[in-house]
């Protein structure tokens, strides 16, 4: 009996140290089913056939952490568009080009990708994109820029330099977040009433100052 207590503790204790290294392996996904994003897309040069594209959209259909389900559609310059279904994995870097990554990094953070190893986090700034400020994480990867969401860590910006061509991809819509409030319209009106009321005051104040300087003296 005396042997069998120590034995039992040690199993917890590897059980526990198990559960802890498995949570702390598991990935913030900060995207959900439904949520979407459109992007607006400008090139120069002579991208290759693929690369050719004017305007895409992205629509998460499923997500079943450390797993992302997307509905990618393309739309080309040549007026024709392409759709696909691919499905991320967050934890081992099956981004496909760098769409979504963990969400809630910050700078010095570094995320996998199956295709170029450990990325790190280089950059971060607040900038105002789909008219909403948002903080963003920036890296570099293989040579192009690529500026991501930090909450949702969701792509909004990127760009690909090379010797034929250059690609500049910008967020243009997303239900993700909403746009940030425009100065009220009620505010403008009532600066426009107050600034009424001081005209006309000011009108009443000359108009009576000029009667008591015209008025004729009182002779008995």
């Amino acid at each position: 009996m005396r042997s069998t207590i120590p034995s039992i503790v040690l199993v917890s204790i590897l059980a526990i140290a198990l559960f802890l290294a498995v949570a702390s392996c598991e990935v913030s996904i900060g995207v959900k089913s439904g949520d979407w994003i459109e992007y607006r897309v400008t090139s120069s040069g002579a991208p290759m056939q693929g690369h050719d594209v004017a305007s895409a959209r992205m629509e998460i259909v499923a997500v079943d952490s450390p797993n992302v389900t997307a509905k990618i559609t393309s739309n080309f310059t040549d007026k024709t568009s392409d759709t696909i279904t691919a499905t991320l994995n967050l934890q081992t870097g099956h981004l496909i080009d760098d769409f979504i990554i963990p969400a809630g990094l910050e700078v010095g953070d570094s995320f996998p990708d199956e295709n170029y190893g450990s990325v790190n986090i280089t950059g971060s700034e607040v900038r105002s994109y789909a008219g909403a400020q948002r903080t963003v994480l920036t890296a570099t990867i293989h040579g192009n820029t690529y500026i991501w969401d930090q909450k949702t860590g969701v792509s909004v910006e990127g760009y690909t330099e090379t010797v034929a061509y250059s690609i500049h991809s910008v967020v243009s819509a997303t239900n993700m977040w909403q746009p940030d409030a425009a100065p009220s319209s009620d505010l403008a009106l009532i600066a426009i009433v107050i600034a009424f009321i001081l005209i006309i005051i000011v009108l009443i104040i000359a108009f009576v100052a000029r009667r008591r300087h015209h008025k004729p003296a009182y002779s008995p």
